[in-house]
């Protein structure tokens, strides 16, 4: 009887950490890793295999889509909801942006309920310069330091190219 009870009361424990911890990684903030080259050298700036760094994404931003130019987000991917993204807002709703593709220079506005991203190394990012501006809908927070490695923890700086875009409204 002793045995069932202790391991009943260490089941019960474990089950209600783990809820806890469920509900604030979904609520409000988690760990993630950042896998591949987009971002670099914002992350994964030395990482052979591109696997470096662990980040701390905050979910308050989520509440009032309350988001500024710079801020690193963790999206969905517009084509497939089950692949995550982090990425750079470099314009907003209403914002101007002026973009490149294919050799072709271009400007365009935002539309409301979105934003556009981009990757810090735009050699390897797949981005809005391919698919687009992302609706805000499918922003799951807001990178806000490098947690690991220890000799890279830190708060992650809001930077933009501030030349190519416009908040004329």
């Amino acid at each position: 009887m002793g045995t069932q009870s202790l391991l009943w009361n260490s089941v019960k424990k474990f089950l209600t950490c783990g809820l806890i911890g469920l509900t604030i990684s979904d609520r409000y903030a988690s760990i993630v890793p950042v896998r591949g080259a987009s971002m670099s050298p914002t992350f994964n700036p030395r990482a052979r295999n591109f696997t470096d760094d662990y980040v701390l994404v905050e979910k308050f931003c989520l509440k009032k889509y309350e988001f500024s130019h710079g801020d690193v987000v963790v999206f969905c991917s517009p084509s497939n909801h089950k692949e995550k993204h982090i990425k750079r807002i470099i314009a907003l709703p209403g914002d101007w942006i002026g973009t490149t593709h294919n050799s072709h220079d271009d400007v365009l506005k935002v539309p409301k309920g979105h934003c556009w991203v981009e990757g810090d190394n735009s050699a390897s990012s797949i981005d809005s310069r391919s698919f687009g501006p992302i609706p805000l809908g499918l922003v799951k927070g807001r990178v806000t330091h490098v947690v690991w490695p220890p000799r890279r923890i830190g708060l992650v700086e809001r930077v933009f190219p501030q030349e190519r875009v416009s908040s004329l409204k």
